[in-house]
């Protein structure tokens, strides 16, 4: 199954949809239908996970720190849960040390399940988001917010954006 780039355009926008509408994630699931996956596309489906993890967290309010639903994420943990759940990856801690690890690639080159960092800390890489397609990304944003879905596009996430990360599924 090769996952379409309308196919993530519709899923953000009933992401965003429901955000507007104050629908949490577990009251609106989206649901991908159970199909064979062959196995060149097997990768492209693992990074479906992963961001099935994430979109699920919208709504979760932002914590310093913070590593799980229960208690919030902080923009490295929602990262770390998503590809932990979604993957069985387990990233380093911070952004900084998951833009290290990861391959570096260029804006162009962005597909669904890339990473976007940003620096919002007067620091490189202080900020991680995990791109979704069609210029939007999830992230956990500041104190006083929650995980949610933003567009790059916007002034300023253009003039912080860092660089793409590309994380290795094998």
């Amino acid at each position: 199954m090769r996952i379409s780039s309308s196919f993530l355009r519709i899923v953000t926008s009933l992401a965003a949809l429901a955000l507007a509408l104050g629908v949490h994630a577990e009251e609106a699931p989206i649901v991908i239908p159970d199909t064979k996956v062959s196995f060149v596309d097997r990768a492209s489906a693992n990074v479906q996970d992963a961001l099935e993890q994430a979109l699920d967290m919208i709504g979760i309010r932002y914590k310093r720190g913070g590593r799980d639903p229960e208690t919030g994420f902080d923009c490295s943990g929602l990262v770390r849960h998503a590809f932990r759940e979604g993957l069985g990856l387990d990233l380093p801690q911070t952004s900084r040390e998951i833009s290290n690890a990861a391959e570096v690639i260029d804006k162009n080159e962005l597909r669904p399940g890339d990473l976007v960092f940003f620096n919002t800390m007067r620091r490189a890489f202080s900020h991680v988001g995990i791109y979704l397609g069609d210029n939007m990304f999830v992230h956990a944003p500041r104190a006083g917010a929650s995980v949610r879905i933003e567009d790059m596009r916007q002034r300023y996430w253009v003039k912080r954006f860092n660089g793409a990360r590309r994380v290795s599924t094998e």
